[in-house]
C-alpha cells in the first residue's frame, strides 16, 4: 500500500502538491483552504484533511478514453448524480437522475469531471452534513480553487491513475 500525500502550499492553502513514488504534481484545493476532517461541513469550501481510500474512477466516454488504472472504473452517463442533501438517506452517495433531493450532476458541461476519482471521505459511515462529493478531479484553468476537492491537470491525473493501486490511500495534510 502506498500513501499519496497532498501538501498545501505554505503561502496559499488553496494550492498544493500531490506526491508519491516518482510522482509530483501541482493541485488546487478548497477555496477556503484545508480543515480537519471532523470539523468540515457541507458547502464550507474547505478540503478535509485526513487519509482516504480511493473508491472509484469515473470518466466521461464522449470526451475521454478509459484511463489506464487498476482502480474500479465506470463510464459516466447523463443520469449520474451525487447527493449533497444532508437530510437524504442517499447523502454522499452516487444517485441516478432525475433525483429529488439536492445533488450534483456528474455529467457536467465543463471538463472538471471528465476524469474523477471518488475519495472515501465521510462514507464509512456517512455522517449527515459532514461533507459530500470530495473528489480528485480535473483542475479549472489557472488552478482556481475548488469547492473542497483536490484538482489536478488531466495529464497528471492520468499519470497518477496509471500508478495507483486499489489499496493505496491519499493523505491530505492540514499544512
Amino acid at each position: 500500500m502506498t500513501v499519496w500525500t497532498v501538501t498545501p502550499d505554505a503561502d496559499d492553502s488553496r494550492r498544493g502538491r500531490l506526491t508519491g513514488p516518482m510522482f509530483d504534481a501541482k493541485c488546487a484545493l478548497g477555496k477556503h483552504g484545508v480543515i480537519a476532517m471532523d470539523r468540515g461541513r457541507e458547502g464550507d469550501g474547505k478540503t478535509p484533511a485526513g487519509t482516504y481510500p480511493l473508491r472509484k474512477v469515473f470518466y466521461r466516454p464522449d470526451r475521454e478514453e478509459p484511463p489506464v488504472t487498476d482502480l474500479p472504473m465506470e463510464a459516466l452517463t447523463p443520469t449520474h448524480g451525487w447527493c449533497d442533501d444532508g437530510t437524504s438517506p442517499h447523502y454522499n452517495q452516487l444517485v441516478r437522475l432525475p433525483f429529488g433531493p439536492s445533488h450534483e450532476k456528474m455529467w457536467r458541461d465543463d471538463s472538471l469531471y471528465d476524469l474523477v476519482v471518488v475519495l472515501g471521505h465521510n462514507d464509512d459511515p456517512v455522517v449527515p452534513g459532514l461533507g459530500s462529493a470530495i473528489f480528485l478531479h480535473v483542475v479549472r484553468d489557472g488552478f482556481k480553487p475548488t469547492l473542497g476537492c483536490v484538482a489536478m491537470e488531466k495529464d497528471a491525473l492520468r499519470r497518477f491513475l496509471r500508478q495507483v493501486k486499489p489499496d493505496d490511500k491519499i493523505k491530505i495534510e492540514l499544512g
